[in-house]
């Protein structure tokens, strides 16, 4: 049993300190994956994304006002012939990552059960070790 402990530590420890920096790298491609109106070239693509899963992880219908579930209104719609083009000047940004504006929106959820169940798993490892340590100190 003696031998046994000191093993199961390090097994412990390595997994941590490899699946620690996994979690980034996880979030970053997720990122890749966060869709916006600007990869869209036409309304009717980004109401049919919208359409796959309307919960809206991809904040498709962020303009302001109430989500009408219209994706993208502001993108031109196939068939439709729009006069000449007109310099436009791009509102300024009022709701910022609230309106799909850019930044972070915070942990995904598959990385809080990550990062909880390492810290339960390195609780229980020191809970047993300090357990271990008082049993062979008698």
């Amino acid at each position: 049993m003696k031998r046994r402990m000191p093993a199961l530590c390090a097994t412990a420890l390595t997994l941590l300190v490899t699946a620690g920096p996994a979690a980034p790298m996880a979030h970053a491609a997720l990122a890749r994956t966060d869709l916006d109106c600007r990869d869209f070239a036409f309304q009717e693509d980004a109401q049919a994304e919208f359409n796959r899963d309307p919960r809206d992880p991809h904040r498709l219908d962020q303009d302001q006002g109430v989500d009408d579930g219209i994706a993208c209104e502001i993108l031109p719609r196939r068939g439709v012939t729009v006069p000449s083009p007109v310099p436009t000047l791009s509102p300024l940004p009022t709701q910022g990552v609230r309106g799909g504006l850019g930044g972070i929106t915070g942990p995904a959820d598959f990385e809080v059960a990550l990062g909880a169940g390492l810290a339960v798993g390195a609780l229980g490892l020191t809970a047993g070790y300090v357990r271990y340590r008082r049993r062979v100190d008698r």
